[in-house]
């Protein structure tokens, strides 16, 4: 069996997959690590990248580029989104990168982002062509994507300028966020969701990313954080209220201890939670499902033939 590796560097998180391919063709995971480095802080507002944000992220890169090559990963595929597209400094981290781990880092479009994470949710939830298909929502630290599909097929696809660390620094200023602060947020997502498309009713949403993935396991108390458990899961609307109302109302050192929470994920959360809930809202939707397996696996699934 062969096997590969990705690593989703992100505005907020730096994700890990280590996956082999078997004779029946099923792509399955060896290794899954995640960590939080705040690789966009500040971006929104100064347009740069950190010493700080990149010195976390490059420690975190090189670790996991090293636990790749002991894994036996043929090849490792280095991806960045939001944060290092948006930095005037964007080189700087790529030229680092490769010093510190050794890996060349391409920074995706947020077209071609929007286009792999759908790709990972057509594998696992089963668009077929014909139907309403499916809209996979990717909630990020720095962007959003929204992606309508059927079958393998991608629809429409946008990647919106908002997620929870930009909005969070654009909007939020208070612990908890004050009500004209959530306020701010929800205004906010919809200026961004203003001029989409009427999407077709039917079709299965199915929520992707940290956000998504965070909101599922404080609803359903998920302690310590099971994949397993949080792939494949439902969202309901009520759920989400429930949760944001909750992150909203506690200060940080409470939000951390929830269980089901990443605490370094805390302070961005609600504005996360309250990006989702509105999206959904927008599109009149009853709830999401919820997949663990974003970008990260659309860029192997994609790749696998020309890498192995």
């Amino acid at each position: 069996m062969s096997r590969l590796a990705a690593v989703d560097v992100g505005t907020n998180s730096v994700l890990l997959l280590v996956a082999e391919r078997g004779l029946d063709g099923v792509v399955r995971p060896v290794r899954e690590e995640a960590d939080i480095t705040r690789l966009g802080r500040g971006v929104d507002r100064t347009g740069l990248l950190s010493d700080e944000g990149m010195e976390a992220t490059l420690e975190v890169l090189a670790r996991y580029a090293a636990l790749a090559r002991a894994d036996g990963a043929r090849a490792l595929v280095v991806i960045a989104t939001s944060a290092a597209r948006d930095a005037r400094n964007g080189a700087e981290f790529l030229d680092r990168a490769r010093e510190r781990a050794g890996a060349t880092v391409e920074i995706l479009s947020g077209s071609e982002e929007a286009r792999l994470s759908y790709l990972a949710v057509a594998r696992d939830f089963g668009a077929e062509a014909g139907a309403p298909g499916l809209l996979a929502i990717d909630v990020g630290g720095g962007s959003t994507e929204l992606v309508h599909g059927s079958g393998d097929t991608v629809l429409f696809r946008v990647s919106l300028d908002i997620g929870s660390v930009r909005l969070t620094e654009r909007c939020v200023r208070s612990d908890p966020p004050a009500p004209r602060e959530q306020e701010a947020v929800r205004a906010a997502v919809r200026a961004a969701l203003a001029r989409l498309p009427t999407f077709p009713r039917g079709a299965r949403a199915v929520g992707v990313a940290g956000t998504v993935t965070s909101l599922f396991a404080i609803a359903q108390a998920i302690e310590p954080y099971d994949a397993g458990r949080v792939h494949g899961g439902w969202l309901s609307m009520a759920d989400i209220a429930r949760v944001r109302a909750q992150l909203c109302a506690l200060p940080l050192p409470e939000r951390k201890l929830l269980p089901g929470m990443q605490p370094k994920r805390a302070d961005v959360l609600p504005a996360g939670a309250l990006l989702f809930e509105t999206v959904l809202s927008h599109l009149d939707l009853p709830g999401a499902h919820v997949s663990d397996r974003g970008l990260r696996w659309g860029v192997l699934l994609d790749r696998w033939e020309t890498l192995a």
